[in-house]
C-alpha cells in the first residue's frame, strides 16, 4: 500500500521525472502561464513555490540551487532572480494558481492553466489593435483616422493612470 507516500510518480522513472518538473517549471518562468494537465500541474506547483522561495533570498548560494534544479538554465534563473521574485517579495507563499479546464477531447485527461498569481494577461494590447480598424470601417478616410483614434488613445492612458482599488 502506498499509505503516507508523498511522491507523484507521473508513470515516469526518477530521473525522466526530475526532467520533467524542471522544464516545466523553466516553461512557467519564461511564459509566466503554462497548459498542462491537472496531476503535472499539482506535482509542478510546490517546485515553482520553492524556487520563487530561493529567488526572495537572493543570495549566490540561492542562485548555484536554483541553477542545480533548472539543470543549468542560466536564462530562466536569471529571469527567476530578476523578475518573478521580486514581484512576489511580500507574499508568503501562494506564489502559483491552478485554474482548470476541463477535459482534453483525445484521452479525457483534465487540463489546467498553472500561472503566478500575481500575471495578469496582456488585454490592453489586444484592444489598442482592435481598436484602429474600428475607426476606419466608420466610413473615415484613413488620414482621419489616426485624429479620431487619438482622443481614444488618450482616454486609455488616462484610466491606466489612475489607482487600483
Amino acid at each position: 500500500m502506498r499509505h503516507q507516500k508523498k511522491t507523484v510518480k507521473l508513470g515516469r522513472s526518477a530521473s525522466h521525472r526530475k526532467a520533467l518538473l524542471a522544464n516545466q517549471v523553466v516553461s512557467l518562468i519564461e511564459h509566466s502561464r503554462i497548459e498542462t494537465t491537472l496531476a503535472k500541474a499539482k506535482a509542478v506547483r510546490p517546485f515553482a513555490e520553492k524556487l520563487v522561495t530561493l529567488g526572495k533570498k537572493g543570495t549566490l548560494h540561492a542562485r548555484r540551487i536554483a541553477l542545480a534544479y533548472l539543470h543549468h538554465n542560466e536564462a530562466a534563473v536569471r529571469k527567476l532572480f530578476a523578475e518573478v521574485a521580486p514581484r512576489s517579495s511580500g507574499r508568503n507563499g501562494g506564489y502559483t494558481r491552478i485554474i482548470k479546464l476541463g477535459y482534453r477531447k483525445s484521452d479525457a485527461a483534465p487540463i489546467a492553466i498553472l500561472e503566478w498569481v500575481d500575471y495578469a494577461a496582456p488585454v490592453a494590447a489586444a484592444s489598442d489593435e482592435s481598436a484602429a480598424p474600428a475607426a476606419t470601417a466608420t466610413g473615415e478616410t484613413p488620414a482621419a483616422a489616426p485624429e479620431a483614434a487619438a482622443p481614444a488613445a488618450e482616454a486609455g492612458e488616462a484610466a491606466a493612470e489612475a489607482p487600483k482599488a
